[in-house]
């Protein structure tokens, strides 16, 4: 069984470094930042230690686990690795110099990945002598609970190597899905519309923070509101990759970040880990949503047709295939269906008039629909 090499010990690379013990990899988890590498270590026990008074695992199957890691804060400890996944901070210079750096220490086998969750791997893999060794494989947080895995061939990576990652990543029982190298990849991209358009709801003055997050529950059936969400997810953290995915896409107005989302990262409401974002958790009662059903269910349809064109978008541009779009929305951010498996359910051309309402209403390009929708609408097809 070959060696798996991490590098990056928080939250996500010290995740990844306990999935790849588990499943019997001797493991080397590198952070050169002062008391990473401790506090990863620490923080893995009180999780192990925790699945054990769970009964999860035994005590010896904690000690196994744990004797597999080698916590250091030597890189040249990654030679002899078979796998490398970088997971260090989402900075394109620091992540080339990295990858420069294995690429001297590993043999020529060795297959090099990063787990970024917004940038190029092409631009990645440019830094390496041998970039068709490069692939994204992109975990999500938290990435021992978490089944999905995003696997991101780049235009230089050979077919060798991505089979070889995907193979790893599903005998770790984790559900993989292929995905093109393009900004957000599947589910950061197709799910910017459930805080996009949330937020513009509330922006209109349609409803507020809780009505919407009732509506998105009750009705639609999402496990969390929007702005419970970003409140989870950190406000930070959220508009980022809004901004970066915005960017990306050269400011495709579709992606465009809102100001009461900045403004909010300004102030400093950063969600659950700042004590206060869209919602006070620093007071007991949150507040009462509005639960008109009708009103609920005209919220749900307009942030749902927006995914669902997002989705049928990346089906046309071929970022992925129509199974591997809808099993990374239920498994990646568990929505309660396959986004393309919902066109069909409520028809779509009933997505395609609500979506030519709003781009009637507003005259917006944000609300342009697919061509997919409407040559599949023309053609009388369904997705399924």
């Amino acid at each position: 069984m070959i060696k798996v090499s991490v590098i990056g010990a928080g939250t996500m690379g010290a995740g990844i470094a306990q999935i790849a013990a588990t499943n019997g990899h001797e493991v080397c988890l590198f952070d050169s930042f002062d008391g990473a590498i401790e506090t990863a270590e620490s923080k893995l026990k009180k999780i192990l230690d925790r699945l054990v008074e769970k009964e999860r695992i035994t005590q010896k199957e904690n000690e196994i686990i744990l004797g597999k890691i080698n916590f250091t804060k030597d890189i040249k400890e990654v030679s002899g690795s078979g796998l490398v996944i970088e997971a260090i901070i989402e900075n394109l210079d620091i992540k080339q110099k990295v990858f420069s750096e294995i690429e001297s220490l590993v043999e020529d086998n060795c297959i090099i990945a990063s787990n970024t969750s917004s940038l190029s791997i092409a631009s990645i893999a440019s830094a390496c002598n041998k970039p068709d060794r490069v692939v994204g494989i992109h975990f999500f947080n938290p990435a021992p609970l978490m089944p999905l895995v995003e696997i991101i061939p780049s235009v230089q990576t050979s077919e060798k190597t991505l089979n070889s990652a995907k193979s790893i990543i599903d005998k770790w029982r984790k559900v993989t899905v292929i995905v093109k190298d393009t900004p957000g990849f599947i589910v950061n991209r197709v799910a910017r519309p459930f805080y996009g358009e949330a937020i513009r709801v509330y922006e209109e003055g349609i409803a507020d923070f809780a009505t919407i997050d009732w509506a998105m529950r009750e009705i639609g059936g999402f496990r969390m509101g929007p702005f419970q969400l970003m409140d989870y997810i950190g406000n930070d953290i959220n508009y980022t990759v809004t901004e970066t995915v915005f960017t990306a896409f050269y400011f495709d107005s579709r992606y465009k970040p809102s100001f009461t989302q900045k403004r909010m990262m300004e102030a400093g409401y950063l969600g659950r880990k700042s004590g206060r974002g869209y919602y006070d958790y620093s007071i007991e009662n949150t507040p009462k949503a509005n639960e008109n059903r009708e009103l609920g269910q005209q919220i749900v349809n307009r942030i749902l047709v927006m995914l669902i064109n997002e989705a049928a978008d990346a089906l046309f541009l071929n970022i992925a295939t129509k199974e591997d779009i809808d099993l990374a929305m239920t498994k990646g951010v568990n929505y309660p269906k396959g986004l393309l498996a919902w066109a069909d359910e409520i028809g779509i051309s009933n997505v395609l008039k609500q979506l030519e309402e709003l781009q009637n209403e507003y005259g917006e390009d944000r609300y342009r629909p697919s061509p997919l929708l409407k040559r599949m609408v023309k053609e009388n097809r369904t997705f399924y």
